[in-house]
């Protein structure tokens, strides 16, 4: 759970964003099985809803502004770095869930 913090953190995305504890737990039940990364919408949303007591669109939403801040203001360059391929534009949720997940890994 620290190396996820602290990778998070490295990133520019800080604890006082809702979406900085959800993108934890997301990532950690992502180390723990891979086939969240296979339904983003249908299983993980709603499973970090659970965890969280909110509800799956409220975890898409902060997710997805905890993505935009990494990309716009956040450490954009260890973010290319740790991804196994270019990125052009900004990833998606499963996207950036996945690099994490793979650095972790």
């Amino acid at each position: 759970m620290k190396d996820i913090q602290y990778l998070v953190r490295s990133l520019g995305i800080g604890a006082t964003y809702r979406g900085y504890r959800y993108l934890i737990v997301a990532v950690s039940l992502c180390l723990e099985d891979e086939d969240y990364l296979l339904g983003i919408s249908k299983l993980l949303y709603p499973k970090i809803a659970e965890i969280c007591h909110t509800s799956a669109g409220s975890v898409e939403r902060d997710l997805r502004t905890v993505i935009t801040v990494c990309w716009e203001r956040g450490n954009k360059n260890l973010l290319q770095a740790i991804s196994p391929c270019p990125l052009f534009s900004k990833p998606t949720t499963g996207e950036f869930v996945d690099i994490l997940t793979g650095h972790l890994k």
